[in-house]
């Protein structure tokens, strides 16, 4: 039961300046308005998104007196008049951007953490449109990996088909999904990576092939070799202008590079007449609606995927949990338990 006077903790951006930027501060538990939950939290994610946010160069002014991440689940504890979509005791997690439901993308929403409050609180009031049901299969802290790099990945594998061949670059969040949903969707997938340890961690979540691109820079040669000299028909391009021109190499006439994220860095030239040739579709990928995320939960469920985790960390140690991330050694999802 919620009283009155009881207190819920939450993480604030006082400056943006990175981790010493966050503080810890309590308030009374908000009140569902008509229409809203309220949120018992019981695990947020992280996402390199985050660590943009924390240091003050994410494309949103007046983050300061925010509370961070765009990622959570947990249990409605209270209902807001007119609510039908949930009712006391349900378990759910939110969509990324909370009022987009359905159809194409516009960028006219809200964002979690940069327009208004994130997850990283005890509780959280928020509208019941933002919000899914969770299925018995996944446990609250593999839920909260979902609303950011577990749908971008849907996303960007989305029309992949048996026979076909997925690329995946790396050992991110986005990148292990794609691994994960691209095989249960029937695909080859030839994964990236920086050392033969996360490849083999890699095979053992079901990549077929993996390239050390630290040993191997020009890795669109060895793609072409893996395939045949065709290439690949998909790839979740991850890194941007520092991979950008290897995918371009990569990818087989008529195929798919699934713009996602710039991990690899901003700054680089693109070579337009490969890029021309290769007769590709260059597709940005603005993570997924409401109603993504509900195909997405479905398909986890029915083929029994459990999202990876790299590790876990109680509420009052969060910032530990931004300092792993800023390593880029992780293998999976960072969570924070509330």
């Amino acid at each position: 039961m919620i009283t009155a006077t009881k207190q819920s903790r939450a993480f604030i951006i006082d400056k943006t300046v990175g981790i010493a930027g966050l503080s810890v501060r309590t308030a009374p538990v908000p009140t569902p308005a008509p229409g809203e939950v309220l949120v018992h939290v019981r695990a947020s994610s992280l996402n390199y998104r985050d660590v943009i946010i924390l240091e003050g160069n994410y494309p949103i002014p007046n983050l300061e007196g925010r509370i961070p991440l765009s990622d959570g689940a947990g249990e409605v504890v209270a209902v807001g008049q007119g609510v039908t979509r949930f009712k006391v005791g349900d378990r759910v997690t939110n969509s990324f951007f909370p009022e987009w439901i359905d159809g194409p993308f516009t960028g006219k929403y809200a964002q979690y953490s940069g327009d208004i409050d994130g997850w990283l609180t005890d509780y959280r009031a928020v509208a019941a449109d933002a919000l899914i049901s969770i299925p018995d299969s996944l446990e609250y802290d593999e839920a909260a990996t979902l609303p950011c790099a577990g749908i971008t990945a849907w996303s960007a594998v989305k029309g992949v088909k048996a026979g076909d061949i997925v690329l995946t670059l790396g050992t991110g969040g986005v990148s292990l999904f794609a691994v994960q949903l691209a095989k249960a969707m029937g695909a080859k997938v030839i994964a990236t990576t920086s050392s033969d340890t996360k490849a083999q961690q890699l095979k053992a979540l079901g990549a077929d092939e993996t390239i050390n691109y630290k040993e191997q820079p020009e890795w669109s040669q060895q793609v072409r070799e893996l395939t045949g000299g065709i290439g690949v028909s998909r790839i979740v391009e991850v890194g941007g202008a520092g991979t950008f021109a290897q995918s371009i190499k990569a990818i087989a006439v008529g195929g798919q590079v699934s713009m996602v994220g710039a991990v690899a860095g901003l700054q680089g030239a693109v070579e337009v007449l490969p890029m021309f040739m290769s007769q590709a579709r260059y597709q940005s990928i603005a993570l997924g609606s409401r109603q993504d995320l509900e195909a997405l939960v479905r398909f986890i469920a029915e083929h029994k995927i459990r999202p990876v985790i790299d590790s876990r960390f109680p509420f009052v140690d969060a910032q530990a949990a931004f300092e792993r991330l800023m390593t880029r050694n992780v293998f999976g999802k960072l969570v924070i338990n509330h």
